[in-house]
């Protein structure tokens, strides 16, 4: 695409679309680590970055300080939120317990219709890992674990899932580009899929706890070191 045309396409956005536009990429800058834990996030900077107004940043800091992922401080300003081992490892245990819960409560068997819906989100993710896309892998494996536990039946457990999931984010996200993680995520939801057509729950459970981690114990490894040099 052309300079001109891609100014003609941010043009013709509305505001609602241009600020949904700021935060998709100011989040996709922290979690797939262009700006690292800790590096501040200087309001010009992000303007020039993206192309957008004061208030658009302003609106898109605010989101993502509401979801974990960034912190406001008097005096300081908007930095990316950096975790501690010990606040990684508590978060996670929320996590965990909202995962084997939900997962609990899935009546099983499945029906066709969710083996179905979860047989297509897979294809999909499959397809953006092997394409390398990592805003779709990212989309897609959200999508398929978020349809799996809204079976449980209870939306305000899903939303509690889906908040720390989101706290999860940069935590994660750097796994989507790993292939060893990949190879073991996709087998894993594979046999999720194949659990829901049993009746063991509590497979199914330890499965979808098992399942988080990879990402988790990497990410511990990685802030280990930072942590060991300051």
């Amino acid at each position: 695409m052309k300079p001109q045309e891609a100014l003609t396409e941010i043009s013709a956005l509305t505001r609602e679309e241009e600020q949904a536009e700021v935060i998709r990429r100011l989040e996709e800058d922290i979690i797939f680590g262009r700006f690292a834990p800790g590096s501040r996030l200087v309001e010009d900077t992000l303007m020039t970055r993206y192309r957008a107004s004061r208030h658009f940043v302003r609106q898109g800091l605010f989101q993502l300080e509401r979801q974990g992922i960034v912190l406001r401080e008097k005096n300081i300003g908007a930095t990316v939120r950096f975790y501690s081992a010990e606040e990684v490892r508590q978060i996670y245990e929320v996590r965990e317990m909202l995962t084997r819960q939900a997962a609990l409560m899935i009546a099983l068997p499945a029906s066709a219709s969710l083996i179905e819906q979860l047989n297509e989100l897979q294809r999909q993710y499959c397809a953006r890992a092997d394409a390398q896309d990592l805003r779709g892998i990212h989309e897609a494996n959200d999508a398929f674990h978020v349809a799996l536990f809204s079976a449980c039946g209870n939306p305000y457990l899903v939303r509690s899932l889906q908040d720390y999931m989101n706290l999860t984010l940069p935590m994660r996200a750097k796994n989507l580009a790993d292939k060893e993680g990949l190879a073991l995520s996709r087998r894993q939801h594979e046999f999720m899929i194949e659990l829901l057509k049993g009746r063991d729950n509590w497979a199914l459970a330890q499965l979808c706890v098992d399942h988080m981690q990879f990402s988790k114990s990497d990410y511990l490894r990685r802030i280990a070191g930072d942590e060991g040099t300051t």
